[in-house]
């Protein structure tokens, strides 16, 4: 076994996700119920598949295609995702930033709606 290969996946891992939605979300859950046990079970299954799932698509990926092309890859979605972190907030907040569809967007015209219904 590849110990150094182990200790570096799970030291990312481990960072990347410590604050994360969801840990957020583990945190969430734990305090609205009884059974934080159950909670930790299901939140580690959860994680366990997506990790599984994303080191079999790495995996595959790096047996098609060339190690420099799936870095590139990566990269690019890197620098997407940048970019879209400093994408100006007013404009998501208005529900412009992705054509006007934001889940936000959805719940205040339904709040409106439901106003106007009781008027």
């Amino acid at each position: 076994m590849n110990w150094h290969l182990l200790g570096l996946s799970f030291i990312t891992v481990f960072l990347s996700e410590v604050g994360d939605k969801s840990q957020l979300a583990a945190i969430t859950l734990s305090g609205r119920s009884q059974s934080p046990r159950v909670v930790f079970l299901g939140a580690a299954g959860a994680l366990l598949l997506t990790s599984l799932l994303g080191a079999l698509a790495g995996g595959w990926a790096s047996a098609l295609l060339p190690v420099r092309l799936v870095k590139a890859i990566a990269a690019v979605g890197f620098a997407i995702l940048a970019v879209r972190l400093l994408w100006p907030e007013e404009r998501r907040a208005r529900g412009q930033g992705d054509g006007g569809t934001t889940l936000g967007h959805r719940r205040r015209e339904r709040r409106e709606q439901n106003l106007e219904r009781l008027e």
